[in-house]
């Protein structure tokens, strides 16, 4: 039997936890589904030193591992200065064979200053809580329904918002008519999956007026979901928290890697690489005495679970705020919630002894319409305009 993938009964200890919280009954949710979807459709298989979708790759350095994601093309052309070498790179063998002499913390840092998405696979962990109030807002009483806008792509972000929206909530998802959220045509089914059922406004932020919009857009919503590195909100002219000091009662959900707020707020980060930064891989090694990746992209769905819960009792509550949320503090409290119930370890070990197997199967939850790149603009951007 496939072995369960680790840090699902947390998740979901949290989906209950949620739907506790919101009073609706979500059908066809379970945190197992959240965690191993993706990679029961997609096919995958438990990982060993390359993550399940493939993007990311354990290296030995003289001094210990490093998970370096390299899933975007541009990634590759980074290789050079993070090598300091004129070397061009194109294959996986060039890049193992550049890692042998280098050592794993001058590697880290150059790495993050350069925009990579890479983390230690051993040692002791540094991360970020996994919840913390940036900016607080003035409370005011919420809508019945909340209108939430999804600005975030991918995983966590557009998972947070489904889950809201699985509640009843009004969910609009604004994407760049130049950049669409990667997944759209990235993995076209599991997009479906996670955005169904939201309007979808498509703009041009480089555009004086559509910037304007998406201000408008903000200043109607009651939650705000985004997964923005600080310098790309300022290039926008967003100023997250005195937008949300600005409206009562609005709550604003960033998403990041590695925490809001310092150096680590501009670090790039994904799901498997945080999970290797909170230390989940050296527990995989520990316990099972073999390095690895724990689950598929893990701290996405882990993220996406926490924030959906973050962002509906700030809202239920009125106070509001901008809560910065860091994929890698969040499967750190996710492996701490599980050592202290006696799971970790165990199932940990499990995982290790099943790799190469298929991922478990998981219960398959239904996919409604989905939205075309900017099919709701036109009706959005008219009910901005004044009467």
């Amino acid at each position: 039997m496939t072995a369960a993938i680790p840090l699902a009964d947390v998740a979901e200890t949290w989906v209950r936890d949620f739907e506790r919280m919101t009073g609706q009954t979500l059908a066809c949710v379970d945190g197992a589904a959240l965690l191993g979807e993706r990679a029961m459709h997609s096919g995958f298989r438990i990982p060993g030193q390359v993550s399940a979708g493939g993007g990311c790759r354990i290296f030995n350095t003289q001094t210990g591992g490093v998970a370096l994601n390299l899933a975007r093309p541009d990634d590759w052309t980074l290789l050079p200065a993070l090598f300091e070498t004129c070397t061009e790179y194109q294959y996986v063998a060039a890049v193992t064979a550049s890692m042998v002499m280098q050592d794993v913390d001058d590697l880290v840092a150059r790495g993050r200053m350069l925009g990579l998405a890479i983390a230690a696979a051993n040692g002791i962990p540094d991360v970020a809580p996994s919840c913390t109030l940036i900016a607080p807002a003035v409370s005011a009483p919420g809508r019945r329904v909340p209108r939430v806008l999804d600005l975030s792509a991918l995983w966590a972000g557009p998972l947070a918002a489904h889950l809201l929206w699985l509640t009843g909530a009004e969910v609009t998802k604004v994407e760049s008519r130049t950049r669409p959220d990667a997944m759209r045509h990235g993995d076209p089914e599991f997009f479906a999956l996670l955005n169904q059922g939201k309007a979808n406004v498509a703009l041009d932020l480089t555009v004086a007026a559509d910037r304007d919009a998406l201000l408008a857009l903000i200043a109607r919503s009651d939650i705000v979901i985004e997964a923005a590195r600080p310098r790309a909100l300022a290039h926008l002219g967003i100023d997250a928290n005195d937008v949300v000091r600005g409206h009562p009662g609005l709550t604003w959900i960033t998403i990041t890697g590695h925490g809001a707020q310092g150096d680590a707020a501009n670090w790039v980060g994904f799901g498997d690489d945080c999970a290797m930064a909170a230390g989940l891989g050296a527990a995989l090694h520990d316990t099972a005495g073999r390095p690895g990746f724990v689950g598929d992209a893990i701290a996405d769905p882990l993220t996406g679970i926490r924030a959906a819960g973050v962002a509906w009792q700030a809202w239920a509550s009125g106070r509001g705020g901008r809560y910065g949320l860091a994929m890698t503090g969040v499967v750190a409290e996710a492996m701490a919630i599980a050592r202290r119930s006696g799971d970790l370890d165990a199932s940990l070990f499990a995982w290790a002894a099943a790799k190469g197997m298929p991922f478990p199967t998981v219960q398959s939850r239904p996919i409604g319409p989905v939205a075309e790149l900017g099919a709701d603009t036109r009706t959005a951007l008219a009910e901005l305009v004044p009467c």
